[in-house]
């Protein structure tokens, strides 16, 4: 299986936080499933690092690339398909960052793993926390 974790399930992940569910954490180590981290995704995680948002070890990119490859996940690019699928979604989530992750996962087939209310609203296959 294919797997897109939301930003917040990703830092959830490897920072070993206890939010994170027993189940999720048995999918994204399981070697048989893909998972796949969204280059929104760490877009959104510099820029909440660069405004004192989210706290980070120093080089947030540097931090970013060893976890991404010592977990062996895969970073999906932004695509120009996926933008324009963002057009066919409703605009019920307001968050740009999920709303690209919903149309990568819909467009790209895949399962987005998430804790957020407003994304199991859309027609895109979802794994809850």
């Amino acid at each position: 299986m294919k797997y897109l974790p939301d930003t917040h399930i990703f830092l959830w992940w490897i920072t070993d936080n206890s939010k994170l569910s027993d189940h999720v954490r048995k999918v994204i180590t399981n070697p048989d499933n893909e998972i796949f981290l969204s280059s929104a995704s760490t877009w959104e995680m510099v820029i909440k690092s660069s405004i004192g948002k989210l706290s980070l070890p120093p080089s947030p990119d540097l931090f970013i690339r060893k976890q991404t490859a010592l977990n062996e996940i895969k970073i999906l690019n932004v695509t120009i398909e996926h933008t324009f699928a963002v057009l066919k979604l409703p605009m019920i989530h307001k968050d740009p960052f999920d709303r690209i992750l919903i149309a990568q996962a819909i467009t790209e087939d895949l399962i987005l793993i998430t804790d957020d209310l407003l994304i199991k609203k859309y027609a895109v296959t979802v794994f809850e926390n």
